[in-house]
């Protein structure tokens, strides 16, 4: 192999090494930072879950069609119509007895729904910043210093 041939090929590998992936180091402070690709601010969550909670408040109220206009007894007025439909044998109150079954269900899948988007922000983002501090405590030697890419590349091929 010729001199030249041997610094070609040196050049090529040094190419391929600086393509390959790099790992960012977790911040420290859990409010994600340095330059990874996903970057998701406490501020950005607080608003997607405020939005989520005024959606759910707002339904609660104005969607229960089962409970408006109770009476005495609790029971709403279209459940109260369907039960004096369907004492006279009309079809239809059995029908609209169903509707406000199914409607109710569906408001609270919509509800649930709701609740679990404005739940499920915040543990995941304690969630990510307790695994980011993990993985840079996990990727460090003995000596406590991060390891270098040469042995990170090992784990990868």
């Amino acid at each position: 192999m010729a001199w030249e041939e041997w610094e070609s090929l040196k050049a090529q590998a040094a190419e391929r090494r600086s393509a390959q992936m790099r790992l960012n180091q977790a911040d420290g402070g859990g409010g994600g930072g340095g330059s990874s690709d996903l970057v998701v601010r406490r501020d950005d969550l607080g608003a997607v879950g405020h939005e989520a909670y005024i959606l759910w408040d707002n339904l609660r109220k104005k969607a229960d069609i089962a409970g408006a206009g109770a009476g005495k007894d609790g029971v709403g007025s279209t459940m109260q119509a369907a039960a004096a439909l369907k004492s006279h044998a009309f079809a239809t109150g059995g029908a609209l007895e169903t509707t406000v079954d199914m409607w109710t269900s569906q408001v609270k899948s919509v509800l649930q729904a709701c609740a679990h988007i404005s739940n499920h922000l915040d543990y995941s983002e304690k969630r990510h910043t307790q695994d980011d501090t993990w993985i840079a405590a996990v990727l460090r030697g003995r000596n406590g210093l991060a390891m270098p890419v040469s042995k990170l590349n090992e784990y990868f091929t």
